[in-house]
């Protein structure tokens, strides 16, 4: 069974609001600070308070410090070290958090055109950012290690002042981050934080969910209350049934540039791979071309087989893919004697009755060819011999 995190920004995403989320999830607060004990900063503790943005009750959580550092930049050598050593981190959360570390240090080292041993974290290197970041990886492994997606994340507008002086909102890095996945360029304020963009694009994928069954829905919220939304990021967490998740899909391709032989290969090639049916369509295409629509039908554990055949062997630039539901009558083959030999009949029932009955054709012309006779009138008489009309 296949665990679903589901994560939307609804007033954006930072790192607190990952942590705060997965405690309003169930998580305990006290799990998440066992595990992140090993780390070797400056001492700081979580604190847990119930908070409300627009009328929602969630989670909202602080990094307390014993001591503000003076000057919290850290080299991304330092931060991994410091996480690889950490005795109580996870194996799987060390690889998290590294990586996002590692994302968050190449895309400000692109910024400022240097190299990413040459960065020196400034706000993303402090403790409360290490605590977050670290925290999100364990949240993760607390979950069950689900599989993680995310609507896409609001980015806010205006300016803000960082270590390297006024910035324009989003920051640079945040959108260095964020390249090539959707956003939404909407709201006023920082809306989504370096270390949340990093999150983002790292621990998760970007767009439409899977359907899942929602179990628990959790709240994280933030520390700013902005006018026009909640400062809160929904966690739903669920999961999705192996045969619900499976099901059968239908994959097409519109094909304007296709030989005949081309499309003939293809249509077997998706038989070999597993497709239950699959069937060409004319139609006609932009700017008035003729073309095709090659269609098949296959079970969900089969389709990523079936989209990769049609993109790698087919003139598509992309496939498109939709579920279907199916009501199918139960089959049986027997067999009937003819005058002029023994053919198979393919049955179709329902509930014990049977609505449809073929001939196997290649039986029929098998011993058409051998008595001399049409092909049709072999047909006709295994359906007499079965009772039904030919």
């Amino acid at each position: 069974m296949r665990r679903i995190l589901y994560l939307e920004p609804v007033g954006g995403i930072a790192g607190d609001m990952f942590l705060a989320a997965g405690i309003d999830l169930g998580l305990s607060p006290g799990d998440i600070e066992a595990a992140l004990r090993g780390l070797q900063v400056p001492g700081w503790k979580l604190a847990v308070s119930r908070a409300a943005r627009h009328a929602i009750s969630g989670t909202h959580l602080d990094v307390v410090l014993d001591a503000r550092e003076a000057h919290p930049h850290r080299a991304y050598s330092d931060i991994r070290q410091l996480i690889e050593s950490a005795p109580t981190l996870p194996p799987r959360a060390k690889e998290r958090a590294l990586a996002v570390f590692r994302a968050i240090g190449e895309a400000e080292a692109k910024v400022h055109g240097v190299s990413i041993d040459d960065i020196h974290f400034h706000e993303v290197g402090a403790v409360d950012s290490i605590v977050d970041i670290c925290g999100a990886a364990v949240v993760l492994e607390l979950l069950g290690d689900p599989e993680v997606h995310a609507a896409p994340p609001p980015l806010g507008s205006g300016t803000i002042r960082v270590a390297h002086g006024a910035m324009p909102i989003p920051v640079p890095a945040t959108m260095e981050l964020l390249r090539d996945v959707p956003v939404r360029f909407e709201g006023v304020g920082e809306l989504t934080t370096p270390t949340g963009a990093a999150l983002l694009k790292v621990l998760t994928r970007i767009g439409h969910p899977p359907d899942f069954i929602i179990e628990k829905i959790g709240y994280g919220v933030g520390t700013k209350d902005f006018k026009d939304r909640p400062n809160v990021l929904r966690a739903s967490l669920g999961r999705i049934e192996a045969p619900r998740a499976e099901g059968l899909w239908v994959v097409e391709a519109n094909l304007d540039d296709a030989t005949p032989q081309l499309l003939g290969h293809l249509l077997e090639r998706l038989f070999t791979v597993g497709a239950l049916d699959a069937w060409v369509s004319p139609v006609v295409m932009k700017k008035s071309r003729p073309g095709h629509v090659l269609s098949a039908l296959v079970e969900g554990g089969g389709r990523e087989t079936v989209m990769d055949l049609l993109l790698h062997e087919s003139t598509t630039l992309g496939v498109r893919y939709h579920r279907v539901e199916r009501e199918a009558l139960e089959r049986d083959w027997v067999q009937v004697e003819t005058p002029w030999g023994r053919v198979r009949v393919k049955r179709g029932l329902r509930h014990g009755v049977v609505l449809n009955a073929h001939p196997e054709f290649e039986d029929c012309r098998h011993v058409a060819e051998v008595a001399g006779v049409p092909v049709k009138q072999v047909m006709a008489a295994a359906l007499v011999a079965l009772g039904l009309p030919a």
